[in-house]
């Protein structure tokens, strides 16, 4: 990959941003990237890893309606950025708009598809010009509690941010959108009713389609994308004793013992760690090398897939991922950052092996042998029985309700 490619890739507050952010400041709203954030320590009992803090679902007289149950924990919103339907639904019309794409054939949810809990199917996304990209497209159920956004790179913490690398970058390409941002606009003034949602999300601005409240209203109907009706929601949250098998009630204990170690990196409401709200008093920030590779013996992973080492280039960092929520889980394979997984049953297979080895190629060599591997990858044995029942437990954080939802839809869609 070229020092470019990387650059886009790792730094939030490349010159790329920095140079979009100067296209959308004429009113005054524009923010400096953040700072990276440090990272911070994790772990816990069946509650732990996430935090279920804060929060009756709710909000005070005037404020967004989250429409959450009790239990579940108000997410934090940039102060620049206070949510209100009237966003929420802009951003879902931009979400879902080809427009937003140089050659009029990609949109946003073209890699995050709804029923795939906004994920694509594929191990390897592909952008609008058919470039195959090194990762998966991770799922955005929930990406409103997240800490930070991408596989590999800590210092990209910001939804509004994040849009603008899918829009503007070019190694890979995703949208293709680089040095037409003025034809971006004259597409969505030409819509006539983007002339009418733009002023009710953004009231009082003079110019309102711009690049700052289109990032914006994108942020802030992802962060609307709130998994939380699954059968484990049922049992856990709404007190309902049937809400899960007795296969998957014995997986979920299995899954949040100490045998097994998954609830350290996906404990907690949200199923992951690296995990914030409205509760939260610290800033968590996770990431793991679960001895997927181990190449040639040395620690090393594919060039230019290192997760975190691609941004850091320190030596420890190599192979370090977020991990990513697991609700929804059984929709979004294949697994892995690079989808090199297949199925929920081979992903068990890697962690009770304590990694995976790799017999021959060019990526050959023992994971659980990673001189950088986590500590909580040590293996496990299960039965078939027992594995099956962890398989049902994964299944049962299935929302089927969010992947059908039509405040999520797309309302570009013809109707059926």
């Amino acid at each position: 990959m070229s020092s470019l490619g990387i650059a886009l890739r790792c730094f939030a507050a490349s010159s790329l941003v920095a140079a979009l952010a100067a296209l959308s400041s004429g009113c005054g709203d524009g923010a400096d990237p953040p700072d990276a954030p440090g990272a911070t320590g994790g772990g816990g009992d069946q509650g732990g890893g996430g935090g279920d803090g804060g929060g009756d679902g709710g909000g005070s007289e005037g404020a967004f309606d989250w429409g959450l149950p009790p239990g579940f924990p108000v997410p934090k919103v940039p102060q620049d950025n206070p949510m209100s339907a009237a966003k929420v639904e802009l951003g879902r019309r931009l979400f879902y708009d080809r427009r937003l794409s140089g050659n009029g054939t990609y949109s946003c949810g073209s890699c995050h598809l709804q029923e795939l809990a906004f994920t694509d199917g594929l191990g390897s996304a592909m952008g609008s010009t058919g470039e195959m990209h090194s990762r998966g497209s991770m799922s955005l159920a929930n990406v409103a509690y997240l800490t930070t956004l991408t596989w590999g790179n800590p210092l990209l913490d910001s939804l509004e941010e994040q849009a603008l690398l899918p829009m503007f970058g070019e190694t890979p390409v995703e949208l293709g959108l680089a040095g037409r941002e003025q034809e971006l606009f004259e597409r969505l003034r030409d819509e006539p009713l983007y002339s009418e949602l733009f002023p009710q999300a953004f009231p009082g601005d003079d110019d309102p389609i711009r690049l700052a409240n289109i990032t914006k209203a994108i942020g802030a109907f992802e962060r609307s994308l709130i998994s939380y009706r699954s059968p484990y929601d049922l049992y856990r949250y709404g007190g309902d004793p049937s809400g899960m098998s007795a296969s998957a009630l014995r997986g979920m204990d299995l899954f949040f013992s100490e045998r097994l170690e998954c609830f350290h990196c996906h404990g907690g409401f949200n199923l992951s760690d690296s995990v914030q709200h409205d509760g939260t008093t610290f800033t968590e920030v996770m990431f793991h090398n679960t001895g997927l590779y181990n190449i040639g013996g040395t620690g090393a992973y594919p060039e230019g897939n290192a997760g975190v080492y691609d941004v850091s280039g320190v030596e420890a960092d190599m192979g370090r991922f977020r991990a990513p929520t697991l609700r929804n889980i059984a929709l979004t394979a294949p697994y892995m950052h690079d989808g090199s997984v297949e199925t929920l049953e081979e992903v068990l297979d890697h962690y009770a092996a304590g990694g995976r080895t790799i017999a021959s190629g060019p990526n050959a060599g023992v994971g659980s042998e990673n001189r950088f591997k986590s500590e909580l990858i040590r293996g496990f044995d299960l039965t078939a029985e027992e594995k099956a029942d962890v398989i049902d437990f994964l299944k049962s954080l299935t929302d089927d309700e969010f992947l059908t939802d039509p405040r999520h839809a797309d309302p570009w869609a013809e109707a059926p």
